[in-house]
This record gives structure tokens, C-alpha cells and sequence, in this order.
């Protein structure tokens, strides 16, 4: 299956590609033995925000409605500036208009308020916050178009298990005719934020097929042969179990198996 990269609209060429990866550093070390949690992991493509390696973010939401975004300039493991942050404020019952301002951090700046304001735009889209209360909606540097029959869905980062963690909806979308702009919408609570940098994903996208599945009950011989075959496979598990220098003992056959099929 072949699917097509399309870059941020706004900024394009800006922001890491998307890779797969199946390490998580913040796991426990043994999950390093666990293939199926790696397996988990490097499903579908990681995706990153359209930064630079200089450049960061952080969107909080303050509650009744009202968020900020401020832009940072800096170096990894150097001073981070902020530059400019836009606040803004939803309508109350989603009627009226949205209400924004922006507050520019350094002295004879390069941009002004209008630019900085669609600046802000170029990672998050201030007019599809706020569903659900707290909701915040972070662009990612790569949008994508899936072939005839295929969805994209995008979710958070898979085994990501630092705390805390926000709440992302999970959505599936019909790109292989819907021109949809990557977007990864996470729920705060009041007083919560989110920060983005180069090198740190906005989430996950995996794509699926939109054909129908057909559910039976298996046959008794299907189910004779199940049985054999995961007895057949504790088996062989047994058989080459390896312990590591800290006591650990795990088996390779399972990674074995996957690989050469």
C-alpha cells in the first residue's frame, strides 16, 4: 500500500517526517523483551509538529473557555524565550465571535500582531478548541492521502505511560478523497498545558481499510487445531528460554517466529 505525504499547508518542509518506532524510553527495561509491546508501538507512523530544531510551543487551557498559546525560541539545553502569546477566548454557548489577543514578549519584534496571530495558527487551530471543554487541536508537519478504501485514524502516542498524560479523542477519517489537515486533538483540564519541540511526536496515525469483516464460530476441527497450536507453541517457547545478566528470563521465539514470516 502506497500513501502519499502532503505537508503542513501553512508550513511546508518545516518539522520531522514520520517514522515508525517501536521504543519507549520511559518503559520499564523488560518491556525491551516484550515483542508484541514493541509490535504495539510501531504501528502506523509517529507524527511531529512543523517546528524547527530552535523552536517550541505550549498551549494552556485557563478554563471558562479561555486558552493561551505561547511561541518560544531557544536551544536544546540552553534558555528558552518566549516570543509572543496569543490568548484567546471562546465564544460562551459556541454564539457570538472568538475573542484574541496577542502579547509580544520581546522588544522590536519581527512580527507583528496579526502575523503572530496567524503564526499561532500554523500549530494549533484555535476554532476547533473547546469540543469537549478543554479540547485543544495540535497540527502535525505531515498530512496524508490514503489509497481508494483506506482511513486514517489518529490517535495519542501508543505505550506512552508518563504521567500525566492527557486524554486525546481518537478519530478515523476517510483521506483518501477528504483533504484533511493532520490534527491531534487532546482534552485538558483548567490549569492543564501541553508544550511541543522539534523531536517530541504530536501523536500517532495508523491507516485501516474500510472493507467489512465477517464474524464466525470456528468449527471443531478449527478449534482442535488452536488448541494444538498453542501447545505447540508454549513448547517451543520453553525450549529456548534465555535468562539475562539481571536475572530476567525471557524467550526469543515469539520475535523469531514474526520475523521470518
Amino acid at each position: 500500500m502506497e500513501v502519499r505525504l502532503v505537508p503542513n499547508t501553512r508550513r511546508p518542509g518545516v518539522g520531522l517526517p514520520p517514522r515508525r518506532e517501536s521504543q519507549r524510553p520511559l518503559l520499564p527495561h523488560h518491556a525491551r523483551m516484550c515483542p508484541v509491546l514493541e509490535a504495539g508501538s510501531d504501528v502506523g507512523l509517529l507524527v511531529y509538529p512543523p517546528l524547527e530544531k530552535n523552536e517550541g510551543y505550549r498551549i494552556d487551557f485557563e478554563g471558562d473557555g479561555q486558552y493561551s498559546f505561547t511561541y518560544f525560541t531557544g536551544s536544546i539545553g540552553g534558555d528558552w524565550s518566549p516570543i509572543f502569546t496569543l490568548r484567546f477566548a471562546l465564544p460562551v454557548g459556541g454564539v457570538g465571535s472568538m475573542r484574541e489577543d496577542v502579547e509580544v514578549h520581546v522588544p522590536n519584534p519581527e512580527i507583528d500582531r496579526e502575523t503572530a496571530r496567524d503564526m499561532a495558527r500554523v500549530f494549533i487551530s484555535p476554532e476547533d478548541c473547546g469540543t469537549p471543554t478543554g479540547g485543544v487541536a495540535l497540527k502535525g508537519a505531515t498530512n496524508f492521502q490514503t489509497p481508494t478504501g483506506w482511513d486514517t485514524v489518529y490517535s495519542s502516542v501508543f505505550n506512552n505511560i508518563e504521567r500525566p498524560v492527557a486524554p486525546m479523542l481518537i478519530v478515523r477519517v476517510q483521506t483518501d478523497w477528504y483533504a484533511h489537515d493532520t490534527e491531534f486533538r487532546y482534552v485538558l483540564q483548567a490549569g492543564e498545558a501541553i508544550h511541543a519541540s522539534h523531536a517530541l511526536p504530536l501523536g500517532q496515525v495508523f491507516f485501516v481499510p474500510r472493507e467489512e469483516v465477517t464474524l464466525r464460530d470456528c468449527t471443531p476441527e478449527e478449534l482442535e487445531a488452536f488448541k494444538q497450536s498453542k501447545r505447540d507453541f508454549h513448547r517451543d517457547k520453553a525450549a529456548v528460554t534465555m535468562t539475562t545478566p539481571y536475572g530476567l528470563q525471557y524467550s526469543p521465539h515469539y520475535a523469531r517466529r514474526s520475523r521470518s514470516g
